[in-house]
């Protein structure tokens, strides 16, 4: 543990309590993308299958946190305040995604076993879960501040955790260089590029977050 896992799974946590705070306060979907959501249900499914192991209270605990509030992010959005809106321009193909990530599985693992392969598919799938979100919100042309305060801290988790990795190689030497976890990041760090830009501009100067066209 140093300071950059810490910040960023506190930023992670965030990320979820401000998007579940947004659904129950407005009592709406609106500029939230369901697929997005089930693609981060279905990474955490894939990856925390040994939910006790490592037998670490902190892992155990951030483990039964994600799995329980991503499935009660899809209930709100499935059940409670389902969005028409929503799922009619919610239409990027995740099939590609989970097919794409699953054949990376299959190549990139470092240990050809089924807990391995799913571990290595929920980090590929990961790395692009949030395509429907900024998808979505291109196709919206606009987000509500919350959610951008949402989608900010979510990016700002995975940036953290690439200095994480950064700082493990310099000051652990002797601890196994993870590339996967890390490339994995560095895409998906750089698909938020442009939101933190717009973020920086826009929300951080208290004019209205849009995107271009």
């Amino acid at each position: 543990m140093n300071i950059f896992r810490l910040l960023g799974d506190l930023s992670h946590i965030a990320s979820i309590l401000i998007l579940i705070h947004k659904i129950v306060t407005s009592r709406s979907c609106r500029g939230i993308s369901f697929k997005t959501q089930a693609l981060y249900a279905t990474v955490f499914v894939a990856r925390y299958l040994a939910l006790f192991q490592p037998p670490y209270p902190y892992l155990i605990i951030m483990k039964l946190f994600f799995l329980g509030s991503s499935f009660y992010v899809i209930y709100l959005m499935k059940f409670k305040f389902r969005s028409r809106v929503e799922l009619d321009i919610d239409s990027i193909r995740v099939e590609y995604l989970l097919g794409g990530s699953a054949v990376l599985a299959l190549l990139f693992n470092y240990k050809f076993t089924p807990l391995e392969i799913l571990w290595s598919f929920s980090i590929f799938l990961e790395s692009v879960a949030i395509l429907p979100q900024m998808f979505l919100l291109q196709r919206l042309g606009e987000a509500e501040t919350i959610t951008s305060h949402y989608i900010f801290a979510l990016g700002a988790y995975r940036a953290l955790y690439l200095f994480n990795w950064v700082y493990r190689l310099i000051f652990e030497p002797k601890h196994h260089f993870d590339y996967i976890t890390f490339l994995a990041g560095l895409v998906q760090t750089g698909l938020y590029a442009d939101f933190f830009y717009i973020y920086y501009e826009k929300v951080l100067h208290g004019k209205k977050f849009e995107l271009p066209a």
